[in-house]
């Protein structure tokens, strides 16, 4: 199953980067501050974000999210406004055990996610744990958001090489605003591209608490996403809840070349095409994210 949508854009409802702070709490987790937001009522779905950024990635779609379920999300460890540890074995396996920890830790028995982009990674580790009967929830269904999952079509920028590359810390201490905004700016579509606010936003969660410094730390996902490839897409393959992908067919690093993958190696694939949408569709066009996901939860009532 397949559609198309042409991108509309709404920002009512947006959250300032501080007001997103400020509604915000913070658990520890090894001994670090993780930030986490709750709100809403109804099946609790939780939101997972992608590198480099944070939670409030999700800020223009969330008051729409919370009107219809209990929304769950954080800021993964290395991210945002939680902690940034220079010394720590970054993994998408240990962020999954955060969320696994934090999701059990709360109690609940089922819920739904929506990831985009790293978060993806994190997600089908879940699906896999699932699989195996380790986790003490259910996941009721899964959403990805312009991610790597499958590897081998990934196209990452020139600057995401590099911080995997021997000069990985050199680049990322020494990464200015120009070059982070020129970069950035390249993943979104010609619609909607980020404001001056956005890039201001932008920048400040990632340098929040010397974040420049671990970035070729966090970066090495990208290996662990072809070391564990069979145990993530196979996670996918053998899900038996119900799963979609909106894909933002602009996306330069994820896009087209996944969605078309997504088809060829997913059973029955449901996905969603956004025209003119880059890599960051519930950020660029909030709205039809929205719709995309009320459509995707409607179908499995």
């Amino acid at each position: 199953m397949e559609q198309v949508i042409a991108s509309a854009d709404t920002t009512d409802g947006v959250y300032s980067l501080e007001g997103w702070q400020h509604g915000g709490k913070w658990f520890s987790y090894e001994g670090h501050a993780i930030f986490s937001r709750m709100a809403g009522h109804g099946e609790p779905l939780v939101l997972i974000h992608g590198f480099p950024t944070a939670s409030w990635d999700w800020s223009r779609v969330w008051p729409m999210l919370v009107q219809q379920h209990s929304v769950l999300t954080l800021d993964m460890l290395g991210f945002g406004f939680s902690d940034k540890p220079m010394a720590y074995p970054y993994s998408i396996e240990d962020q999954a055990d955060l969320l696994q920890g934090w999701i059990e830790g709360l109690g609940l028995g089922t819920v739904h996610f929506m990831a985009h982009d790293y978060g993806c990674s994190v997600g089908q580790e879940l699906l896999a744990r699932e699989q195996e009967g380790v986790l003490q929830f259910h996941i009721a269904s899964a959403c990805f958001l312009n991610g790597a999952l499958f590897p081998e079509v990934h196209n990452p920028l020139l600057i995401q090489k590099l911080l995997r590359s021997r000069l990985g810390g050199l680049i990322s201490r020494g990464l200015s605003r120009r070059a982070f905004e020129r970069n950035f700016r390249r993943l979104f579509g010609s619609q909607n591209p980020p404001d001056r606010q956005d890039m201001e936003d932008f920048w400040h969660l990632l340098t929040y608490n010397n974040g420049r410094g671990i970035l070729h730390h966090l970066i090495q996902f990208m290996e662990e996403r072809r070391c564990h490839r069979n145990r993530w897409v196979g996670a996918l393959q053998k899900a038996r809840q119900p799963m979609r992908l909106i894909s933002g067919t602009a996306d330069p690093v994820s896009g087209a070349a996944m969605a078309r993958r997504y088809r060829e190696l997913i059973p029955e694939p449901d996905v969603v095409s956004l025209r003119n949408v880059g890599h960051y569709p519930h950020f660029e066009c909030p709205w039809d994210v929205f719709s995309a996901y009320r459509d995707f939860r409607k179908g499995m009532q």
